[in-house]
This record gives C-alpha cells, structure tokens and sequence, in this order.
C-alpha cells in the first residue's frame, strides 16, 4: 500500500465517517451543552487539556521520540470516538450527554489538535512550522473534519425520516472504516509498526485505561452524577483514532504518524468493552439497591 493509496482513500473513508456522524447530529445537540454545564466542561476540560498532557508524561515515560511522539501527542489530541455513543448505552450512560461532547469536540478538535501538533512538532522534531501556523493545513483539518458533518447534518435536516434508517448501517461503516484504515497503516509502515509493537503496545493500551478512568473518576469527584460520568468516560477513552491517522497521513503528510492512531484502534475495544461491562453492573447494582430502598420505604 503506497503513499498514493493513502492520500486518496483516507480523506475519503474519514469523510464518510465524519458525514456518518453529521447524520446524527442536530443543532439542539450543541445547545443541549446548556442543561448539563457542569458535566460537559469538566469532559471538555480533561478532554482537552489533560489528556495531552498525561500523554506527554507518557511519551518522555516510554522513550517515543521523532513522528511517534508526534503521533501521539495527535491521538491524545483527537475528539471522541464514533463508538462512544454505542459503548455510554451499553454501560448505562446518559447519550444525550455523549451526543453532545461529540458535537462540541468535533469542533474544538479544528482548533486545539493544529495546537498539540504544532507545539509537539517543535519539542520533537525541532519543526517551528508545525500545522497551526500554515492556513493550508488548518483549512485542510477544517474540510476533512467540520464540512462533512456539516452536510450529514443539512441532509438530516431535510431528510429526517432516511437518516434515522441510517443509523445502524453509518455505525457499521464506521467500524469497517477504522478496520481498513488501520490495516492500511499498520502495512504501509510494516517496519516501523513491529520494530515498535512492545513500547506502542503498551503506551495505547495504558493510555485508553487512563483515559477511561480520568472521564469516569474526575467527574464523580466534582459530584456529576453516575450516568453522566460513564458519558464522559466514553467519551473521553474512545479517541477517534480514524481521524488520527488521516490528519497524520494527509494533513502532516508523515505515514509514520500514523502508526500509534492504528495501534490504540486495536487496542482501544478491550478496556471500553471491559469498563462498559463494569459500569453496566455498577448500574444495575445500584438501581437494584434504589428499589429496595423505595420498597422498604412502603
């Protein structure tokens, strides 16, 4: 798989996803961020600023240097996942709450990803241009993230009754996306990918563990209430690591980038399946006590 593969099919497959997701989206999505002001910032907040920065602890921790320090620093950076929603219901969450972190993070991300890269490509590869200083760039990271959701969110808009039949097969195409995006990284850079398996390995999985417990743990301790909390875990431990390594491969033009993106989509199902099954019992647990406590009451 060439660089020239990669330069056509991503674009295109993150383009699907991302009108996939403007699909479910309405405006009431974003203004919906008003009922549940305590929740979405302190997500946005851990979303945002600390995720990158315990990435980059974890980066001089394992010894990532060059394009693969970079690239993680891009993945810290990235919004949620499309997969969050899925995994908040499983788990009990509130997806109203995940609906709207999506929203608001998919745009956050066109401004605060150029900024983590950009900052990251002169602390890693002594590069001062990075892509928050080119116009090019940054409108190339607003086309391939901002207009395709803009335009599922028009065509919902007029054609309510079709996006809604097309939830179940955009989640599907979704996963099948990641899958192939994944599978093109990981080939294209064959080499790099197993001389770095151990140390990439670990780093993702530890970092989709972490970021998994600060969505969860951080808002219980500012008392948001359990389903919001398990929105935000989800939302925050499903990076979108499809368009990770689209902004790495066609946006930073470095394939090499995009190899710890294609490493934290393999790894990254494991700890949600398992926090999601965690947090399931935790719910049915405590809604199991709720009832007794209401029975015992009458």
């Amino acid at each position: 798989m060439g660089s020239s593969i990669f330069a056509v099919f991503l674009p295109l497959a993150l383009a699907l996803v991302m009108f996939g997701l403007g699909l479910t989206l309405t405006v009431d999505d974003f203004a919906r961020v008003l009922r549940y002001p305590k929740a979405a910032a302190i997500a946005l907040v851990c979303q945002i600023v600390v995720l990158p920065l315990l990435c980059l602890g974890m980066v001089y921790l394992f010894g990532l240097t060059g394009a693969l320090a970079v690239g993680m620093m891009l993945l810290a950076a990235s919004p949620g996942g499309t997969s969050a929603n899925l995994f908040s219901h499983v788990a009990g969450g509130d997806v109203a709450l995940n609906i709207t972190l999506t929203a608001i993070n998919s745009v956050l991300a066109v401004f605060t990803m150029p900024v983590v890269v950009t900052l990251s490509l002169a602390a890693f590869l002594d590069d001062d241009s990075g892509i928050g200083l080119q116009p090019d760039k940054f409108l190339q990271v607003i086309a391939i993230v901002l207009i395709p959701v803009a335009i599922g969110m028009v065509v919902r808009r007029r054609f309510t009754a079709w996006a809604e039949r097309m939830r179940r097969p955009v989640k599907i195409t979704s996963i099948v996306v990641l899958v192939l995006v994944i599978v093109v990284a990981a080939i294209s850079e064959f080499g790099t990918f197993t001389d770095n398996i151990g140390r990439l390995g670990a780093i993702t999985l530890l970092l989709s563990i972490l970021s998994l417990l600060i969505g969860y743990f951080v808002p219980r301790l500012f008392r948001v209430d359990a389903r919001q909390s398990i929105a935000s875990a989800m939302e925050i431990g499903i990076h979108n690591a499809t368009l990770a390594i689209a902004v790495a491969v066609s946006v930073l033009e470095d394939e090499t980038m995009a190899i710890p993106g294609a490493m934290y989509g393999i790894v990254m199902f494991g700890p949600a399946a398992v926090a999601a099954w965690l947090l399931a019992r935790r719910s049915a647990r405590a809604g199991a006590d709720a009832g007794s406590e209401v029975r015992a009451a009458t």
